[in-house]
């Protein structure tokens, strides 16, 4: 059974070289938080006082503006930041997908390319072997994938690496929003396959601004704001307190049906 626990855990970063406060402002906007001004070095307080407790079958959406702390969040459930207080728990094999990009060599070809990405997202060289096929499909690369990955542009990377990354089958998948330069017709293609992907793994962690994409994927969701939790609950709940408003309103009678939520009823005088 996989599960994530995080007791009171913050994640400080100090800026040791910071001159000015427009420094300290720049790293803010890149890890979220806000900057403490009471010490001498100036700290950054990516995450304060978080506590969650995850477990297996949880779909979970991230929100909140930009420099809220999602991706630092992530990256504490991935084991790459350690917290500077508290502590955390995490249970099962993680995936993390924050950069498409990541583990990728553009000197080598793109079928390499599937293979060494898939090790890195915690497949082995047989299961990656047993994909090739798919992936190689589902990129309609053709070709070009026995050429270096230099020769490719955005998009075509963009394809394949989102054909490794819907490969996979993860315990615990952590997902940051990065999914663009590619065409419309594909993206609805990546839609689908990513579905699938979050159907097959443990649990699900997934940083979006895309109400859409948090509809499909996700059935519960925690509002960040300035490195903090601000709410957790029902998506609904969140997503409502985190814009002013109900993002359900305007979604038809069987969409509402699919996402387990009742239509909201109204009267002459408005909703009851």
């Amino acid at each position: 059974m996989v599960s994530i626990d995080v007791w009171n855990a913050s994640v400080d970063f100090p800026i040791f070289d910071a001159k000015t406060r427009s420094l300290k402002k720049a790293v803010l906007g890149k890890v979220g938080g806000k900057i403490g001004t009471e010490q001498k070095v100036p700290i950054i307080e990516a995450l304060h006082d978080i506590s969650l407790s995850l477990k297996e079958g949880d779909r979970v959406g991230l929100v909140g503006h930009n420099g809220a702390g999602k991706s630092t969040l992530l990256r504490l459930l991935a084991g790459i930041y350690e917290p500077t207080r508290g502590s955390s728990r995490i249970v099962g094999k993680i995936a993390p997908v924050f950069d498409l990009g990541v583990g990728m060599d553009p000197e080598i070809s793109g079928i390499e390319n599937i293979m060494i990405r898939g090790l890195f997202l915690g497949m082995t060289r047989k299961q990656m072997e047993k994909r090739v096929d798919d992936i190689a499909e589902f990129t309609e690369l053709g070709d070009y994938l026995q050429m270096p990955l230099r020769t490719y542009s955005t998009g075509m990377r963009v394809r394949l690496a989102l054909g490794v990354v819907t490969s996979i089958d993860p315990e615990i998948l952590l997902l940051d929003e990065g999914i663009g330069a590619v065409d419309a017709a594909f993206l609805n293609k990546a839609r689908s396959r990513m579905v699938d992907l979050v159907k097959r793994s443990g649990m699900l962690v997934f940083a979006s601004h895309q109400d859409d994409l948090l509809f499909e994927l996700c059935n519960t969701a925690i509002w960040m704001d300035e490195g903090q939790v601000k709410k957790h609950g029902s998506l609904r709940e969140v997503l409502t307190a985190y814009k002013g408003k109900d993002p359900y309103e305007h979604l038809d009678k069987e969409t509402l049906e699919r996402l387990g939520e009742s239509p909201v009823l109204t009267t002459k005088s408005g909703k009851i």
